[in-house]
């Protein structure tokens, strides 16, 4: 009863900037949560819990909850007929490419400072973001879910959130985009998910706040985000990808967070790589026990371009082996 009063404690569905009392439906990463809390399985005593980053879980693809149905339903049209069985895309790990001198994150991070000196890009809330994740059950092989969403913020506070099941066989191929007042619109075939307009809000708390231009008060800004006094690497990443999945980073901001990777330590260089939406990008990489996650950084500006993490043990109970990806996540301007 304790595990379970304590996760009832920690658990957090609704958004940080949400008034009080507020009546509406969760946004994504409220049900996502959410159903985390419901459906979760905690390991049996002397069976090890199987490894999952510390925020964004294996489990993510069913923390759509009902909507995950219309999905999966999505996909199995796409691919084949009603009486079709469903053939769902997994991608496979991105292909490092060695390199005689790697770029290290120093080196790296001041190369993004000298892009912010000359002015750059500028910091904008919302985000575009395509990801994949790997949900896992017992009686089922594992899938994975790919989909896309953008989120824009107007001048009065209000927000929308367009969340699309992306066809699996193109799974790099986008399927938002924008109109030109910057409203998202479809561009590709792809199932809607959720299409939300929220009303306005506004908070002074991360991730919901703006986030400061320098290392040193952006640490400070995403261990608030995370609710934890000092971040290790692999946290750090976790909270990188909360952050990226609230704000579009402005060259100042991306600068900031590459001097703060570089500083932490713990990501090896690990050559050059083409992301899943093409893109060239430089690889550093983390290992923890049983996960190994590749972070991959624009190597000209020193931009986050994406975040994957992929099993190095196998899990056999769940039908999952090394190498299969467990999550990633490419976020685009």
């Amino acid at each position: 009863m304790a595990d379970e009063l304590d996760l009832l404690r920690r658990a957090d569905p609704a958004p940080a900037d949400a008034p009080p009392f507020a009546d509406g439906p969760l946004d994504h990463h409220g049900e996502r949560h959410l159903h985390r809390l419901l459906h979760g399985r905690t390991p049996s005593p002397g069976r090890p819990a199987r490894p999952r980053p510390a925020r964004r879980g294996v489990r993510l693809a069913w923390g759509l909850a009902a909507t995950a149905v219309v999905a999966v339903t999505a996909v199995a049209l796409l691919l084949g007929g009603p009486g079709t069985p469903p053939a769902v895309a997994a991608p496979r790990p991105l292909v490092v490419r060695a390199d005689a001198t790697p770029v290290s994150l120093d080196r790296l991070a001041e190369r993004a400072e000298a892009v912010a000196a000359d002015g750059g890009p500028a910091l904008r809330r919302g985000t575009h973001v395509q990801s994949w994740s790997l949900g896992m059950s017992d009686d089922a092989p594992p899938i994975t879910l790919p989909e896309e969403r953008i989120v824009r913020w107007t001048a009065d506070g209000r927000h929308t959130e367009l969340v699309v099941a992306t066809d699996p066989r193109h799974p790099g191929r986008p399927v938002l985009g924008e109109d030109e007042d910057g409203n998202p619109r479809q561009v590709e075939d792809g199932h809607v998910i959720s299409d939300r307009t929220y009303p306005p809000s506004w908070s002074d708390a991360p991730p919901a706040a703006r986030p400061p231009h320098e290392a040193g008060r952006l640490r400070a800004y995403l261990e608030e985000a995370q609710r934890t006094p000092s971040l290790d690497t692999s946290q750090l990443l976790d909270a990188a990808a909360l952050l990226l999945d609230n704000w579009t980073l402005g060259a100042r901001e991306s600068a900031a967070l590459a001097r703060l990777l570089a500083d932490t330590g713990g990501l090896r260089p690990a050559g050059k790589v083409t992301d899943r939406l093409g893109r060239p990008g430089q690889a550093y990489v983390h290992e923890t026990t049983g996960v190994r996650r590749m972070l991959i950084m624009d190597p000209a500006s020193g931009a986050v371009l994406g975040l994957e993490t992929t099993f190095t043990e196998a899990q056999p109970e769940y039908g999952v082996t090394a190498g299969d990806v467990m999550e990633y996540s490419a976020w685009t301007r």
